[in-house]
């Protein structure tokens, strides 16, 4: 978002990486100089987020909801086991779909009813990760799980991309002004966006016959750091000449 020299700076979000994005075109006025940089700050992430899903198949809707709903306790037992409130975890969704018979040779018809559903769980405390997963895994309530870190308290996080930014943007004003025997002035206009680069950790859980083999070693996260979280932003900036 535009703003003069004596407006507040607006930051805003996006979700299309930076460079897809097409920025403001700016005419120059006399006696100023047009430059425009990128910077970034790196954050140790704070919140750690594992989805995964329920599915079950059964012959009638009613035994399917049952069973979809031994196995979601078993999640609320993992989780007290850990002292997370189930409160905790989100429930996106809960679909019962009819199965259908689609082979050429049969006539079309209903072999079963499947309930799916699937939770969302944000962990601040990282050393729960690898007993829930590992646990969840051996439940064999789900087949796979997703793990990725996040930055929930970003915005100090963009003030420094965007000083970094700025001050790139600054330095290449100054470095051109002097190769033209000038020197920078005020501001006089500045463009800015911000963007958050995740970086996603994936994690697949095993059966439990698989972790019976392994039942000793330790969770696939235990002593990894989780990788940081990397905010962009880009300026476009204005400078007066003196």
């Amino acid at each position: 978002m535009k703003f003069s020299l004596f407006s507040l700076v607006t930051l805003l979000l996006a979700t299309t990486p930076l460079t897809a994005q097409e920025h403001p075109a700016v005419t120059a006025q006399p006696n100023t100089v047009y430059v425009g940089a990128d910077g970034k700050f790196e954050s140790a992430p704070d919140t750690a987020v594992i989805q995964f899903n329920v599915s079950v198949q059964e012959d009638t809707s009613q035994a399917a909801y049952q069973h979809a709903a031994k196995e979601v306790e078993q999640v609320r037992q993992v989780l007290r086991t850990n002292g997370i409130d189930p409160k905790a975890a989100n429930l996106g969704f809960l679909s019962v779909q009819p199965v259908y018979d689609y082979r050429p040779s049969k006539q079309q018809r209903v072999i079963g009813y499947r309930v799916t559903t699937d939770v969302t769980l944000k962990l601040k405390d990282f050393s729960k990760i690898g007993p829930i997963t590992q646990q969840l895994a051996e439940a064999n309530v789900s087949e796979s799980q997703s793990l990725n870190y996040t930055l929930e308290t970003i915005d100090d996080a963009k003030n420094k991309a965007v000083e970094d930014a700025f001050r790139r943007a600054r330095n290449s004003a100054d470095a051109l002004a002097r190769a033209s025997g000038r020197a920078i002035g005020d501001l006089s206009y500045a463009s800015v966006d911000t963007f958050e680069n995740p970086r996603p950790m994936m994690a697949r859980m095993a059966r439990p016959m698989a972790m019976a083999s392994a039942a000793a070693a330790p969770p696939p996260t235990e002593e990894f750091t989780p990788q940081t979280v990397t905010v962009t932003a880009h300026v476009n900036a204005v400078f007066n000449l003196k």
